[in-house]
């Protein structure tokens, strides 16, 4: 009896295992398990929904102070650098839709077509454009091309209108894109990528859409937050976005105050870097009092960042 339970166990689990490899689109609930730590609102694919006010206030971050944070937290592999920018000068949030790209073998080809049929996917236009059908506004398309260039360039103008249409952002690729002049055009429109080619798409099949893939150096969870600008893109945990802008706003906060009596020479440079004498906390008080423009962070986020140590 307990082997015929254990057989029908297996069973049940070879088969759910397998429905799960023959998916093209994640599930709702794969993506909640990916995303567990995530406490808030989601959206019906289940990726958190980060709110937009978190969003905008995390362009204010610099590269260091996001990559700082993370490796406090445990996430030193968030990084990735050394990219060909659109439009360089520009930041980018946003919340992910992740897809990734290999490739092309008939058989995998003939099966991925097939099951993204059963789910819905569009069958006109190129499979190319499966992940594009499903952004929704905020989101940035984040592919694994596994760094195609030549052959590999997974948009052109048109559908890098058709992005910015939907999400009213860009996109980054672990690969290629076609078409750069004309979507240097495209107000609003950003792409950081690995190259440009003018060739066409070719032999690449989607085999996932928001499932965790490979970026360079970071493993990328659908539902993640990315920050990008021209030092470098990361990608954020949902869950610690908001800490993170919070501890951001409150560093530069204080860098700024620092430079302000550094260029007072009013005090020793150790007390400024050092911990805060209840002197200098007071002026630091009485400076953010008066500071001239709306800050995201509370006078009582800041009684409890002067009340921790090393301040």
């Amino acid at each position: 009896m307990i082997k015929k339970t254990l057989l029908v166990l297996a069973v049940a689990l070879s088969g759910s295992l397998l429905a799960q490899a023959q998916q093209v689109g994640s599930s709702p609930e794969y993506v909640k398990a990916l995303t567990a730590n995530w406490q808030g609102e989601r959206f019906p694919d289940g990726r958190p929904k980060v709110p937009d006010l978190v969003l905008e206030r995390l362009q204010n971050c610099t590269l260091e102070q996001v990559w700082g944070y993370l490796g406090n937290k445990g996430y030193r592999n968030q990084v990735e650098k050394n990219w060909i920018i659109l439009k360089p000068g520009e930041t980018m949030t946003g919340r992910v839709v992740t897809a990734q790209f290999m490739p092309t073998r008939p058989d995998l080809d003939s099966l991925v077509r097939k099951t993204g049929k059963a789910e819905g996917r569009s069958q006109k236009g190129g499979i190319n454009i499966w992940p594009i059908d499903i952004l929704t506004k905020g989101d940035v398309y984040v592919a694994d091309g596994y760094g195609k260039i030549k052959d590999g360039t997974l948009i052109g103008s048109s559908l890098g209108n058709a992005i910015y249409g939907k999400t009213g952002k860009g996109v980054i690729f672990y690969g290629s894109i076609r078409d750069m002049q004309e979507l240097k055009d495209t107000k609003g429109f950003n792409a950081w990528v690995k190259g440009h080619d003018p060739s066409y798409i070719k032999d690449m099949t989607p085999t996932s859409i928001n499932a965790p893939i490979r970026v360079g150096d970071v493993t990328v969870l659908p539902g993640d937050v990315v920050f990008a600008n021209e030092y470098g893109v990361v990608f954020i945990p949902a869950h610690l976005v908001e800490g993170l802008v919070s501890a951001s706003e409150m560093t530069a906060l204080r860098d700024e105050f620092e430079r302000f009596l550094l260029q007072q020479s009013k005090y020793p440079s150790g007390e400024i870097h050092g911990d805060w004498s209840d002197k200098i906390k007071n002026e630091f008080r009485a400076w953010v009092a008066k500071y001239p423009k709306k800050l995201a962070i509370t006078q009582k986020d800041i009684e409890a960042y002067l009340a921790k140590g090393g301040h």
